[in-house]
């Protein structure tokens, strides 16, 4: 027995509508979450009319200072803290191996007492930190904040 075709032709089209939906939830997930993945510490930097230095190669190693006087180090794209001072010299001494002209920053809240900018700056010495700068804001930023 053979079978008749009865005008059925097979359809070759996708459906596309179920991936737009999926593509939609993805869109809005990536949106929610994109400003949560900022890394960084909450520091009011002091106004300055200072140069803008070259970091080189490679991003700075920034010690944070925050108003509560709470340490954060900051190597490439890794922050951690609220940390102590032998963790701290520990990844600076690494980071530095690695790089000995790397920079390395200081970013102090400007409510901090100089006490502890001092000790933040004894305890990048004892890593091995032969430079260090001050991070500021441009006083044009003053104006619109």
């Amino acid at each position: 027995m053979a079978q008749v075709s009865r005008g059925r032709r097979l359809m070759g089209e996708i459906n596309v509508v179920p991936y737009i939906d999926v593509m939609l939830v993805l869109l809005i997930i990536f949106m929610i979450t994109a400003p949560l993945m900022t890394q960084g510490v909450k520091v009011n930097l002091p106004h300055a009319a200072a140069k803008t230095l070259s970091t080189g190669r490679q991003s700075p190693v920034v010690l944070s200072v925050t108003r509560g006087g709470e340490l954060y180090i900051t190597v490439g794209r890794t922050t951690l803290g609220p940390t102590d001072a032998s963790t701290i010299e520990s990844h600076v001494q690494t980071a530095l191996q690695t790089d000995p002209n790397r920079s390395v920053m200081i970013r102090a809240d400007t409510a901090v007492p100089y006490g502890k900018i001092v000790q933040a700056m004894l305890i990048l010495q004892n890593a091995g930190a032969r430079k260090v700068g001050f991070m500021t804001q441009p006083p044009a930023a003053q104006a619109g904040s």
